[in-house]
C-alpha cells in the first residue's frame, strides 16, 4: 500500500452572501470605511439580509502518493473552492487538510507577473511566488523559456506581450514546479492549438513521474487520459467516487432534477458583453420546445434570441456581428461549427434585438448527449459574447431505424447517409505485365 499524500477531512466552506460586510481589520481600512460610508447608503435605503452559502459541505477524500486524481462537476460545485482550500490560498470554515509533501498550484497562471519586468526577472520572480529557489530556478530556466517559446523576447518586458506569450511564460514557469504534489485547475487552454497540445503533453508527463496530482477540468477526454481515479462534486458534496471513467460517465448523464428535454445554461459566459444571447432552445417544427430527446434522424433546429444590452446607447445594433455555433460531444471535443456568414446573405438586423433560428437537416448525430457553445462577435476583433456549454441537449435513436446495427459512439460521433454505387467492372483488370509496364 503506498503512502498518504493529501488527506481531507470534512471540509466545509461557507460564504455570505449580502449583510454588512465585516469589519476593517486595519487603520486604512477604517479611514477608507468612514469616508465612503455617505456613498454607500446612497440608493440603498435598505441592507439587504446576509444568506448563507456553502461552496464546500463535509467534503472528505485521501489521495496516495503518485496517484492521480481528478475532480470533476458542473459549475459552481466546488471543485476549484476545494484546490484553494487544500493549496491554503482560503481557510475552511471547518474540517481539516494534512499534506504530505511540497505542494505547487497552477490555479491562475499568471500570478504575481508584474508588466514592467521583463520576462526572465518574471521567471524568477514568479519562481519565487511559487515556492522555487533560486538554484531550481536557474537549473529549469532554460527548460522554461524553450518550452514557452519566447526567447527572442525574454529580455523584453512583459507589458509589451501578447496575451499568448504571456500565458504561455506564466504557464511554463508553473508546469516546471519541482513539487511532490501539483495542483492544477482549468489552465491546459492557454495558448494556441500547438501550446495546448505542449501542455497536455507536459501533464501527461507528470503524471508518469510518480508525482500527486489533483486536476479540475471539464475537459473530460483530458480527465479520461489523466487520471485514474476520479471524484465527481455536486452542489459541494462528494456525490460519486471511483475510477476516472466511471465517474465521467455519471457526470454525462442528464441531471434526474433538470428538464427531459434541452436546458439553456449563460453561467459559463465571456466577452465585452454589449451584446449578450439571451436563451437557447432546441424547437421542433411547430416551433415549441420538445420535452423529449431529438431521434437522430430528424432535423436539428435551433433557436436564439439575442440583445443589446440594456444601459447601451441609442442606435446600438446588431448589425455587422457574427453568430457561431460549436456543436460539442458531452465531454468538450468540438464536433460542427456551424456560422450565419456560411448562409450568403443571413446577416444580423440593424435593430437592438433578434431571434436566429438554425437548421441542421438530419441525421444529425449518434444517440447521447452534446453541448453547444455559442459566439457573438466580429472573429479576431472583438468577442462580445461567449457562452460555453451554453445549450445541452439529447440525441435519441433514429424515428425510422434504417440499419440493422445500433447507433452508437463506437462507431463514431456523425450519424449520416452516404449514396452508394455498386459497379460491375466490364472486363478483368489488368495485370501489370500485360500493360508492358
Amino acid at each position: 500500500m503506498s503512502a498518504l499524500a493529501i488527506r481531507v477531512q470534512g471540509l466545509s466552506k461557507r460564504y455570505r452572501i449580502g449583510g454588512a460586510a465585516p469589519g476593517p481589520g486595519h487603520l486604512r481600512e477604517a479611514l477608507m470605511d468612514i469616508l465612503a460610508a455617505p456613498f454607500r447608503r446612497l440608493g440603498r435605503p435598505h441592507l439587504a439580509a446576509a444568506d448563507d452559502f456553502w461552496a464546500l459541505r463535509d467534503v472528505s477524500f485521501d489521495v496516495q502518493q503518485g496517484e492521480v486524481l481528478g475532480i470533476i462537476g458542473r459549475n459552481g460545485a466546488g471543485k476549484s473552492t476545494a484546490l484553494k482550500i487544500i493549496s491554503r490560498i482560503t481557510p475552511p470554515t471547518a474540517g481539516r487538510v494534512e499534506l504530505y509533501g511540497r505542494i505547487g498550484s497552477l490555479l491562475e497562471v499568471g500570478t504575481g507577473f508584474h508588466g514592467d519586468l521583463t520576462g526572465r526577472e518574471n521567471i524568477y520572480l514568479n519562481g519565487t511566488i511559487l515556492g522555487m529557489r533560486k538554484w531550481e530556478i536557474d537549473r529549469k530556466f532554460d527548460e522554461i523559456v524553450a518550452f514557452a517559446g519566447v526567447e527572442a523576447f525574454i529580455d523584453t518586458p512583459v507589458k509589451r506581450y501578447s496575451s499568448g506569450m504571456y500565458m504561455r511564460l506564466a504557464f511554463a514557469v508553473a508546469a516546471h514546479l519541482d513539487t511532490e504534489i501539483l495542483l492544477v485547475d482549468e489552465v491546459l487552454a492557454v495558448g494556441d492549438l500547438e501550446f495546448q497540445r505542449k501542455c497536455l503533453g507536459k501533464m501527461d508527463e507528470v503524471a508518469r513521474t510518480g508525482r500527486t496530482v489533483l486536476f479540475v477540468s471539464h475537459n473530460m477526454a483530458v480527465m479520461r487520459r489523466l487520471c485514474g481515479r476520479g471524484i465527481l462534486l455536486d452542489r459541494g458534496r462528494v456525490v460519486a467516487s471511483g475510477t476516472m471513467d466511471t465517474v465521467a460517465d455519471l457526470y454525462a448523464r442528464p441531471d434526474p432534477e433538470g428538464d427531459a428535454g434541452a436546458r439553456f445554461d449563460p453561467r459559463d459566459r465571456h466577452g465585452v458583453g454589449w451584446a449578450k444571447v439571451t436563451d437557447a432552445r432546441i424547437v421542433d417544427e411547430q416551433g415549441g420546445a420538445p420535452s423529449k430527446v431529438i431521434p437522430c434522424d430528424a432535423d436539428l433546429l435551433i433557436d436564439l434570441s439575442i440583445e443589446v444590452t440594456d444601459g447601451m446607447p441609442a442606435g446600438t445594433s446588431l448589425r455587422g456581428l457574427v453568430v457561431e455555433l460549436i456543436v460539442c460531444s458531452d465531454d468538450g471535443q468540438p464536433l460542427l461549427s456551424l456560422m450565419n456568414v456560411d448562409d450568403t446573405g443571413v446577416a444580423l438586423p440593424d435593430a437592438r434585438s433578434c431571434r436566429v433560428l438554425v437548421r441542421l437537416p438530419g441525421p444529425t448525430f449518434v444517440p447521447g448527449r452534446y453541448r453547444i457553445n455559442t459566439f457573438v462577435g466580429v472573429p479576431f476583433l472583438q468577442h462580445v459574447d461567449e457562452i460555453a456549454g451554453a445549450l445541452t441537449f439529447e440525441v435519441g435513436p433514429p424515428a425510422a431505424p434504417w440499419r440493422p446495427y445500433d447507433l452508437s459512439t463506437a462507431r463514431g460521433l456523425f450519424c449520416r447517409k452516404a449514396e452508394w454505387s455498386c459497379l460491375q467492372p466490364a472486363a478483368p483488370a489488368l495485370r501489370w505485365d500485360e500493360t508492358g509496364a
